[in-house]
């Protein structure tokens, strides 16, 4: 049968339950600390950060299925299910044997993925009946999305956004101040971590995990308020899946199946969403697709990071995850274009890749990775983020490596969103002043040295 370019899934079709990877993984991910005690932590010590639900999802290892609420399902509803489309044009611009398609996450104002955990997240909050909610944002996709989903759901917000991303996405920055929220460069003065931060290093461009540490310290601090993340996080893993459990529906439909599954890697999430259905068949010995992540040159925490546990703030106030890592402290370059910018991997990724049941991971330089972006625009007609386009680069990579074969293997990767509030970076690639930073091992021993000692486990 003809497959057409793109297969929209119906409404009836759309996912009602998001899949916990964890309940099938033959190990599970090593346990949070509490960071005052290096202990196991329980889910009721989660409640000062998290809300109640939300901390429950996150130490739940067990349940396999969770239903997907009616509040949720309808506002999935206003731009799910998102469409899986056969890349013809880029198979025939590059000569190849191999079926290409990408599951596109653009359709909805945050132009992301990330929307899928937003109002996951806000509902629980308001369902608690928390008043307000903290948040760092990156490249400010995530950001956008909480944005959107806390004006739908009536709450607060205040956005950290990295200073770097704050200065170099200005029109970003303005959607969420659209939508109501509070943004705020990271680090600043409007706490006391930032104040630290700020007074050793005056000039920082921020991190994420300067980021993280403020919106916390701003959620424990305010009355009614919490701390939401999105990404790294076991129930973000969870609200993901549903990009994954579409995808693999779809292509069942089509009479097709992923030899090779590619997302980008920046704390793991999206990732993680996309392979989770094709993951548990690995796990269940059904199949055996070649899982690929792909993270920046420029922040390598899976292809040269240690995995140990570390905090998940530079401001070392969150729980511990074991996790691949480049260290809490540890500042990703001024030049560096997209987000994907995060010290540490999804606790659940970074067991996998320990594990050796997600096969491989690749670090690209930007300027590469940009070579893809503009190669894709041109003959896929649609503008990709920087985050995705490191898919995009391992994905034509891989599609060559068939031309040359001749093998015609299918090839799924996950477009997590539009490229339409990056043109700084587009414009800097143009123009030819895109430059590319690889970190020398001596750049990284700092993160690595400043990684806690933990009595009996990391010493």
């Amino acid at each position: 049968m003809k497959i057409p370019h793109r297969l929209n899934l119906t409404e009836e079709q759309l996912p009602t339950q998001w899949y916990n990877l964890r309940a099938d993984m033959k190990e599970q991910p090593d346990p949070m600390l509490n960071p005052v005690t290096f202990q196991p932590i329980r889910t009721e010590e989660l409640y000062p950060i998290f809300c109640e639900e939300l901390a429950a999802q996150e130490t739940n290892c067990s349940t396999q299925w969770f239903d997907i609420p009616d509040e949720v399902m309808e506002i999935y509803k206003a731009y799910r299910p998102s469409p899986l489309n056969r890349a013809y044009d880029l198979e025939r611009y590059l000569k190849t044997p191999a079926h290409i398609y990408f599951k596109f996450e653009g359709n909805n104002t945050s132009g992301s993925h990330k929307l899928n955990s937003a109002v996951a997240q806000a509902y629980y909050a308001k369902k608690q009946g928390l008043t307000s909610l903290t948040t760092e944002t990156g490249a400010g996709q995530w950001g956008t999305a909480l944005a959107e989903a806390c004006a739908y759901f009536g709450m607060d917000l205040t956005v950290y956004m990295v200073k770097g991303s704050y200065e170099q996405k200005p029109y970003r920055r303005e959607i969420i101040r659209t939508f109501g929220a509070n943004v705020i460069p990271s680090p600043s003065n409007t706490t006391k971590v930032g104040q630290a931060i700020l007074a050793a290093n005056p000039d920082t461009s921020g991190s994420l995990g300067c980021a993280i540490s403020e919106a916390i310290e701003k959620a424990t601090s305010t009355q009614g308020c919490r701390y939401v993340l999105g990404s790294v996080l076991n129930q973000v893993v969870l609200h993901q899946s549903i990009i994954g459990l579409e995808a693999k529906r779809a292509m069942e439909m089509l009479g097709e199946y992923p030899d090779i599954v590619i997302g980008c890697a920046g704390g793991g999430s999206n990732l993680a969403g996309l392979i989770a259905p094709f993951m548990q068949d690995k796990l269940l010995g059904k199949k055996n697709p070649h899982f690929i992540a792909v993270e920046p040159a420029s922040c390598p925490s899976l292809t040269r990071g240690r995995y140990a546990y570390d905090y998940c703030d530079t401001g070392k106030v969150t729980p511990l995850a074991r996790m691949y890592t480049l260290g809490s402290g540890f500042i990703p370059s001024k030049n560096h274009a997209g987000g994907l910018r995060y010290h540490g991997m999804s606790p659940i990724i970074s067991k996998l890749y320990h594990d050796g049941w997600l096969d491989e991971a690749r670090a690209v330089e930007q300027t590469h990775v940009f070579d893809a972006a503009v190669t894709f625009a041109k003959v896929e007609t649609i503008l990709p983020a920087p985050e995705s386009s490191h898919a995009i680069r391992v994905a034509i990579d891989e599609a060559i490596k068939c031309r040359e074969t001749g093998e015609a293997k299918t090839i799924l990767f996950g477009l997590t969103g539009t490229g339409y509030f990056d043109m700084a970076a587009y414009s800097a690639y143009n123009e030819g002043k895109m430059t590319d930073y690889i970190p020398t091992d001596e750049d990284l021993e700092p993160g690595f040295a400043s990684l806690p000692k933990i009595p009996g486990i990391q010493e």
